[in-house]
């Protein structure tokens, strides 16, 4: 017998959950009618709550591409000042992986640095490094209070890099554990190498002097971040936004389902049960093209990707070349409601070209008119990136449609 406390799910169907997802994502808001200020980055951020850091750069630090994908082209030096400038607006820490995250954020965030403090939620090898040399550990500590901001190669006894833990130093073992655990932040990076300080030389004073929530109150304040970012989401897609522990996770949902923070759904098609954002909607979303970064927060969870889009999507950087079947650095695009193809691209920075090195059609897409609409986005992302020209390699089912639209006038 149902629980007679507990609502009934609302039921929807395949193509409002998509659109409630998008709108949620900020691909139904306006494009920006001039140059994308400030104004408009935050007002992304405040959609998706954060993005996601990666270290490859063969197209675009993947932390521009989002913005670029909501906004079009716009001066990525905004979102430098943003993420690191005096008046900053966000934060380094792990959210869904390494992110940019709002500094409102960061209280949300303690109960994570506690744990790793602990040696909980972090990597085996890292937290018995820092048990196995606390007194060293400590002197890293110091020296960041004293001479910080400091990167790791800076440190006075960092250590020489071994083969282990992708070849760091001790004193980048030491600063990795510390950026865990709180007790120091990214300042900046340099050639997208960290740059460590402690918090009360970085942050605001208002944040770092703000009321440390409990455990319960912050991970809530998580999941709200996340059902507004996603709109419908099942269990799994909540928890995996800000990667929250399973037993928290469960009990946090239950809380909020509870308060009505969160709605039960049904979606035609999921086998999971699924959430809805109280303030959800769904709106048709016409002449929208986008790119898609691989750790775009849209698709980021490739069984959410597939759910919604009907799209599988495997990163293959690290797959053997020989093995790849879409290419190394392969971006999904958008247009409109649907992910209509992917294409592997490049910045040939050296030659000013931008490579799409392999292009295909999924299934039902019309050929003509995603090439049309994809040969518009390459060209605003070459201009944007500062490359001269598009290349288009012979590979995959929409590479020649591709060629022909781009070669017209």
């Amino acid at each position: 017998m149902p629980d007679p406390m507990t609502p009934a799910p609302e039921r929807l169907s395949p193509r409002k959950a998509r659109r409630i997802a998008l709108a949620a994502q900020g691909f139904a808001d306006r494009l920006p009618p001039g140059e994308p200020t400030a104004r408009h980055l935050v007002r992304v951020l405040d959609r998706v709550g954060l993005v996601q850091i990666d270290s490859v750069n063969v197209l675009s630090r993947s932390h521009y591409l989002p913005f670029f994908s909501r906004l079009g082209p716009y001066d990525r030096a905004i979102l430098d000042r943003l993420t690191h400038g005096r008046r900053r607006r966000l934060f380094e820490y792990w959210g869904h992986e390494a992110s940019f995250i709002p500094l409102e954020q960061q209280p949300n965030l303690r109960w994570r640095m506690a744990r790793a403090a602990r040696g909980e939620g972090i990597y085996g090898g890292l937290a018995g490094f820092a048990a196995d040399r606390p007194d060293y550990v400590s002197a890293v500590l110091k020296e960041i209070r004293e001479r910080g901001p400091l990167t790791a190669s800076e440190l006075s006894e960092g250590g020489k890099a071994s083969g282990a833990w992708w070849g760091w130093s001790d004193g980048k073992r030491a600063l990795e554990f510390l950026f865990w655990a709180g007790e120091i932040t990214v300042a900046d990076r340099r050639n997208f190498e960290r740059v460590y300080d402690v918090p009360e030389r970085v942050l605001p004073p208002q944040i770092v002097g703000a009321p440390t929530p409990d455990d319960a109150a912050a991970q809530r304040a998580l999941l709200a971040t996340a059902i507004r970012a996603m709109g419908v989401a099942t269990f799994s897609d909540l928890r995996d936004y800000f990667r929250l522990p399973l037993a928290d996770a469960k009990a946090r949902v239950r809380e909020m389902v509870e308060e009505g923070s969160l709605v039960p759904a049904e979606v035609q098609g999921w086998k999971q049960e699924a959430y809805l954002d109280p303030a959800a909607r769904a709106p048709r979303l016409k002449d929208r093209a986008a790119l898609l970064s691989p750790f775009d927060s849209l698709v980021w969870e490739r069984p959410r990707a597939e759910r919604l889009f009907g799209f599988r999507y495997r990163l293959e950087i690290y797959t053997p070349s020989e093995k790849r079947l879409y290419g190394y650095y392969v971006l999904p695009f958008l247009l409109d409601e649907r992910i209509v193809a992917r294409i592997c691209l490049k910045a040939d920075r050296q030659a000013g070209v931008l490579r799409g090195n392999a292009t295909h059609l999924e299934e039902g897409a019309d050929a003509g008119e995603t090439a049309e609409r994809l040969a518009g986005e390459l060209l605003r992302m070459a201009d944007w990136l500062g490359l001269g020209e598009v290349v288009v390699e012979p590979s995959g089912d929409l590479a020649e449609p591709l060629r022909q639209s781009l070669a017209r006038p």
